[in-house]
């Protein structure tokens, strides 16, 4: 464990695992991330007996997402939590350095925040238990076959002990590679064949160089990295990287290394040896959101490479309009239900993905990129459709109940 979450406290399991075993859990949640977390809390909130599991001890680091954009921040603000960032230490962002092919240009990027997972994902689970969740660190989570028309089976396993509990409604939030619906008929994954690798480290960076309030950004061959200062002064950084150029290069170290040089931003020192993180490829899509008594969200329930901090939007905005839905369909299953949130979710979260697989398609072609980078660094104004893009508040939210008002606290 490194000093900085040595320096945090823990948050220990609020019951034993056999006292799962003694209710009918309205609503489980397999995966402690923003959007499990939040989508715990959430439900706990409309007073559902809700079980939050994760598979690590928490604080945990997790390889990306240290960027809370201004749509991100809108949807804690729906959900009453507009003050957790600040309150964890969160720095604002104000801009965005691009970089390509030796050049660089600086977009005004107003509204975010930059904030390590390990604080952000603490608060959340924090803010669940807060509002009447029961958590379960260090869980593993299996999903068993439909075997009963009220519930869905978990088998949950910790240390040496096994146990079965059971649920009305099952949320699967548990990410990029979570398995917990994998044996779903309905649910298989699909994995783009030109999908990238997520990457990530966090540096002790004492150079002067990469300061507060900017998102650094470099595309080159191979990848794209980005790096941003985090509240306690270390440097996160966080990469897209073609699988093979990976393979060539001897690693993510040394391949973000050439990324960054090939962008002419300095190469942060001991890059290379880093304690690297990767991640499963990221552009993916599952044949469906939902299954008997089963909904997915958060990254499981698709993906694409994200810019500046997209990827967490998403998973808070599917966090805050699913719990209402999964309370709804814990007190009376259909599949309309889970028809609900498919459509919900193509409304308020697919279509915004479009703006990232544009960008991510230029951030593939470092020619056309640092062509880009010199028309904005004669004309940044050029970025601000894309910025007020990705940065607007979900509108779709609109139809959601905000459920911090006037609710079980």
């Amino acid at each position: 464990m490194t000093p900085q979450l040595a320096s945090r406290h823990s948050i220990d399991a609020t019951l034993e695992l056999s006292d799962t075993a003694e209710r009918t859990w309205d609503v489980v949640v397999v995966g402690a991330g923003p959007a499990g977390a939040l989508a715990a809390r959430q439900a706990a909130r409309l007073g559902a007996a809700v079980l939050l599991i994760d598979k690590a001890f928490f604080p945990r680091w997790k390889v990306c997402g240290c960027c809370l954009n201004a749509a991100a921040l809108s949807v804690l603000e729906f959900v009453g939590l507009e003050e957790l960032p600040a309150r964890a230490g969160a720095k604002p962002l104000e801009r965005i350095r691009l970089a390509a092919g030796k050049r660089a240009a600086v977009c005004r990027l107003p509204g975010g925040v930059s904030l390590s997972r390990e604080a952000f994902d603490t608060a959340l689970v924090e803010a669940a238990l807060s509002a009447g969740a029961h958590f379960l660190p260090h869980t593993e989570a299996t999903l068993r076959s439909v075997d009963a028309a009220t519930f869905r089976t978990l088998d949950l396993r910790r240390e040496h002990q096994t146990i079965a509990v059971r649920s009305r409604v099952v949320l699967a939030a548990d990410g990029l590679s979570g398995r917990l619906a994998s044996n779903e008929p309905d649910l298989q994954t699909s994995v783009s064949r030109t999908s990238r690798l997520g990457a990530g480290a966090v540096l002790e960076d004492d150079s002067g160089y990469f300061g507060d309030g900017v998102i650094y950004m470099a595309s080159g061959r191979g990848g794209y990295v980005g790096l941003v200062r985090l509240e306690d002064g270390r440097l996160d950084v966080a990469a897209a990287l073609d699988r093979e150029a990976v393979r060539r290069s001897g690693g993510p170290g040394r391949l973000a290394a050439s990324v960054l040089s090939q962008a002419g931003f300095p190469v942060p020192a001991g890059i290379e040896e880093a304690a690297w993180r990767g991640t499963p490829p990221l552009t993916r899509r599952p044949a469906r959101l939902y299954s008997e008594r089963l909904m997915v969200l958060g990254d499981a329930a698709g993906y694409v490479e994200p810019f500046t901090g997209e990827g967490m939007a998403w998973a808070l905005a599917g966090a805050a309009s699913i719990a209402p839905l999964a309370v709804s369909g814990a007190e009376t299953w259909s599949p309309e239900v889970g028809l609900a949130w498919e459509q919900l979710h193509h409304c308020m979260i697919v279509r915004r993905q479009f703006a990232c697989r544009w960008v991510s398609r230029l951030l593939r072609r470092p020619t056309l990129c640092a062509a880009a980078v010199t028309a904005l660094r004669a004309a940044p104004q050029l970025a601000s459709p894309l910025i007020h893009a990705i940065n607007r508040p979900f509108a779709a939210l609109s139809r959601v109940t905000p459920i911090h008002q006037g609710v079980k606290s």
